[in-house]
């Protein structure tokens, strides 16, 4: 998954120097009031995450009294979607909301801080943040470049991808044309898949046209929106290479040392709010989606089978330690993220894990009937059946039988090409 002021002030205003030498224009200020220019990196009102970032710019106002009031420029009102670090850097807007991984190419170390393959979960990386260590590395890496940054968000779990062609082995991948940017793109590539850059906006006709056999987004909620279960045959799950994607609000630092102890606070409550609130968000959206897709006749749900996973995971280990090798702070902060995974894996196999196992359980109690349908898989049942391949597909390739089905649920109304003309790194 991967996605924006004229400067609103007085002229006279002066600068503020920060330890890092930079030079960050002051916010407006009038009658003890400040203007808080935030520039995203998603078009205006996409949903889940430009809505996302119109309610913190909201929250933010409403809760300081109109003490604070952040203006949105969405991705290109102001700057590029790929330039509003930079941006936010040098003073050129207060404060951005995005995703981190966005900025690997000045750092591997920022995958840390919005998702890498087979990482750790929302909850997971909020115990991070909070209790073990993680804010503070965040600090030191963003600190680098005159920036204060902290979790705003959270899409949750996401899924496998879309693809044409079935994948039932690591060898199945050798060859396949890709769309999977950053730490998971460079995992399928070591797996002898070609990874391809597409934009959002392309991404539909590429499917169709062939440029690219595969690819992945969000989630069910977004991926309808944008049309890719009329592009692809199979929905593959789950999603190895985002477990719960981080979403950040990043303030020039220079500005963040100089709001009021009180102002900063109030940022950090709404930030963390707004992490709840996305998350909740996409997890209803979610649950809605997948129910109306495992009514598409056009459309099979396919899990990964355990040695494509395997290879996924091997492949990953490798890549993500690699990714920071010789950076000090990056291998500070990897060793961080990889004791603080292992430490909570141990406490999540007898809480969240075992939990989920048994409520899926072949009993009566809260299955009701309107949700039967859409409950997971245990992966105790038995394999799915397959059909015989039809409309010219590989010989040899085998598709999976849909269970019967009632009639096709209407999709979502699709957004009219939601993030055009980007080229930075999306998923």
């Amino acid at each position: 998954m991967k996605r924006r002021s004229v400067l609103a002030g007085a002229a006279g205003v002066s600068a503020t120097v920060v330890a890092t030498a930079l030079t960050a224009p002051k916010p407006a200020l009038a009658q003890g009031q400040r203007v808080l220019k935030m520039v995203t990196a998603w078009p205006r009102n996409f949903p889940g995450l430009g809505t996302s970032a119109n309610r913190l710019a909201r929250s933010i106002t409403d809760a300081s009294d109109g003490e604070l009031t952040v203006k949105l420029y969405a991705a290109g009102e102001l700057v590029p979607a790929g330039r509003v670090f930079d941006a936010v850097s040098k003073g050129e807007a207060d404060m951005y909301h995005a995703a981190e991984y966005y900025w690997e190419g000045k750092s591997k170390a920022f995958n840390f801080f919005a998702s890498v393959p087979f990482g750790m979960t929302a909850l997971e990386l909020d115990t991070w943040l909070s209790k073990l260590g993680g804010q503070e590395l965040w600090d030191t890496l963003s600190g680098r470049y005159n920036i204060k940054a902290m979790a705003a968000g959270n899409t949750g779990v996401q899924m496998g991808g879309w693809s044409n062609k079935r994948i039932e082995t690591p060898e199945e991948l050798k060859g396949l044309k890709i769309r999977m940017p950053g730490l998971a793109g460079e995992v399928l590539r070591r797996l002898g898949a070609r990874t391809v850059s597409v934009s959002p906006a392309a991404m539909i006709a590429a499917l169709k046209s062939g440029r690219i056999d595969a690819t992945e987004w969000l989630g069910p909620w977004s991926d309808m929106a944008l049309g890719l279960h009329k592009a692809a045959r199979f929905y593959y799950w789950p999603g190895f290479q985002e477990p719960g994607t981080m979403i950040s609000l990043g303030i020039n630092r220079g500005i963040w040392d100089d709001l009021k102890p009180r102002h900063r606070r109030l940022i950090e409550l709404a930030s963390h709010a707004e992490s709840q609130r996305m998350l909740a968000d996409f997890n209803r959206k979610n649950s809605e989606a997948i129910f109306a897709i495992q009514k598409l006749k056009a459309v099979d749900l396919v899990r990964y089978p355990k040695a494509v996973l395997l290879a996924f995971a091997g492949a990953s280990e490798k890549v993500i330690a690699q990714s920071v090798k010789g950076d000090a702070v990056g291998e500070k902060i990897h060793a961080s993220f990889m004791a603080t995974r292992a430490k909570l894996a141990r406490w999540m196999k007898y809480s969240d894990e075992s939990y989920l196992v048994a409520r899926r359980l072949p009993f009566a109690y809260s299955r009701l009937p309107s949700v039967e349908a859409s409950a997971p898989d245990t992966g105790a049942s038995k394999p799915e059946p397959t059909r015989k391949p039809s409309g010219g597909a590989p010989s040899g390739q085998r598709r999976p039988t849909p269970r019967p089905r009632t009639a096709a649920a209407q999709p979502p109304a699709e957004t009219p090409n939601p993030a055009p003309g980007l080229t930075f790194n999306e998923n």
